[in-house]
């Protein structure tokens, strides 16, 4: 009987163990998510709420809205773009040669992610900044090019802020991610591809870039996520006042809608609308990367 009841309660052991993340899973995203669906539906004003049915959807329906859609897809695209072949370019680099030589460039790669969104955003508003003695703008006169009103200048240079900044930040964490793809990758293959005559370009693209699918699927899932969730650069820049809605995201007008303007049922009806979005993009990305046959395969 001591067996069965010692058995009985080891079943229960693993239960325990996830039970702290169950609670934690629950009470900060579940709960979260369930009440702002719950308050997309209503009007809530300081000490009373009242249903409205789906007139906070009909209202965030208008030029902001389409404004923040379009800023952030682009956003989104011009970041995935170059944060997914570019650190993989420069992983593939750092994965041969001196080992002490790569770990040093691997730290320094890194480095930037360790910095504040506050502080890269405010270092980058200075560089940038749109006097004549800005340091980009000091450049810009050594090449006899006219000084450059980056921040408030328009859509173009806006993208262009928003994005270096990002660049900046990320470029060393899928460095990072690449690289431990590129360690699973057996070595034996590539000395294979070498005895069959293939040079640098040929084993990149017919071993290392196939190979690495399930890393540049990841990196690219969780590209779109950050890319969707972008809001504090934005601000930093324009403290979210951006000329023609040049600098504001889907969480910015949420920010605005929720915040600003204290109408929290409209906010959560633009997070709600932001979640379908980032859901949609996310299938759409992973069904044209084939996740989805893969997984029937297995």
């Amino acid at each position: 009987m001591k067996r069965k009841s010692l058995g009985a309660s080891l079943r229960y052991v693993p239960y325990v163990f996830v039970l702290p993340f169950l609670i934690s899973f629950a009470v900060f995203y579940v709960y979260p998510i369930a009440a702002s669906v719950v308050m997309s539906f209503q009007n809530v004003v300081p000490g009373r709420t009242a249903f409205i049915g789906l007139d906070n959807y009909r209202r965030i329906v208008d030029q902001d809205f389409f404004d923040a859609l379009r800023v952030s897809f682009t956003y989104t695209a011009v970041t995935i773009l170059i944060l997914i072949p570019g650190p993989l370019v420069l992983a593939a680099m750092l994965n041969v040669g001196r080992r002490r030589t790569n770990t040093v460039f691997r730290a320094l790669y890194f480095l930037p992610s360790l910095v504040s969104v506050v502080v890269a955003g405010t270092i980058f508003r200075l560089i940038f900044a749109t006097s004549a003695r800005g340091m980009a703008n000091t450049i810009l006169s050594w090449l006899k090019i006219p000084a450059v009103d980056w921040i408030m200048g328009g859509s173009l240079t806006a993208m262009s802020l928003m994005v270096a900044v990002a660049v900046w930040r990320w470029t060393g964490v899928n460095v990072v991610y690449f690289m431990s793809g590129l360690q699973s990758i057996p070595e034996e293959l590539y000395e294979a591809a070498e005895i069959d005559g293939a040079g640098p370009l040929r084993k990149f693209f017919a071993l290392t870039v196939p190979l690495l699918k399930p890393t540049v699927i990841f990196v690219t899932t969780i590209s779109v996520f950050g890319g969707f969730a972008m809001f504090e650069e934005s601000y930093i820049f324009w403290r979210g006042l951006s000329p023609n809605n040049v600098g504001l995201t889907l969480v910015g007008l949420l920010f605005k809608r929720g915040f600003q303007q204290g109408e929290l049922g409209l906010g959560s009806a633009v997070g709600i609308v932001l979640i379908a979005v980032v859901f949609a993009v996310s299938m759409a990305q992973l069904k044209l990367f084939g996740f989805f046959k893969q997984e029937e395969k297995e």
